[in-house]
């Protein structure tokens, strides 16, 4: 087993669910992943019915995946990091996380707490567990607090000198 010396914030995965958790978790992990010289890797998953009619029709997810990755590049230009984005189709949205998390070979998965309720309780119990328990990697949870929905922050982290907060 190789044990990463390396920052959490040198290559993490970043999902993003919607407009709002990109332009705050942006907000709060690009000032972290800029601190160590980073790269951010973003995903969006659009989830498929698998057989079943889907939601949305496709062209309109993929537009919505667009304007998430749109906000991610705004927020990479002003944290001066590089950024690479990822969309993908899946029925099970752990998996496609955990999946992209491999294939970036990323240092952590990072996120922030969506919306209203808890993210816990945004995503089912099978998607928890198996970002929680399933991944090969560290998984961040940062606070969303302080920052603004217009994609900058109210306050910078407190210490981000070595990424790890």
């Amino acid at each position: 087993m190789t044990i990463r010396t390396e920052s959490l914030f040198s290559r993490p995965l970043v999902p993003l669910a919607n407009e709002e958790d990109a332009e705050v978790t942006c907000g709060v992990a690009f000032p972290r992943i800029a601190a160590v010289g980073g790269t951010a890797h973003v995903v969006h998953v659009i989830e498929k019915a698998g057989g079943a009619p889907d939601k949305a029709g496709v062209e309109q997810r993929e537009e919505v995946a667009e304007e998430l990755f749109d906000v991610a590049r705004r927020a990479a230009e002003a944290a001066a990091i590089e950024l690479e984005t990822d969309l993908r189709f899946d029925t099970d949205v752990g998996d496609a996380i955990l999946d992209a998390a491999v294939e970036a070979d990323a240092s952590a998965i990072v996120f922030t707490p969506r919306g209203g309720r808890s993210w816990w309780d945004l995503f089912s119990g099978d998607v928890r567990d198996r970002l929680v328990r399933k991944s090969d990697r560290p998984v961040v949870v940062l606070p969303g607090d302080g920052v603004e929905l217009d994609g900058g922050t109210a306050t910078e982290p407190t210490d981000v000198t070595d990424g790890e907060t």
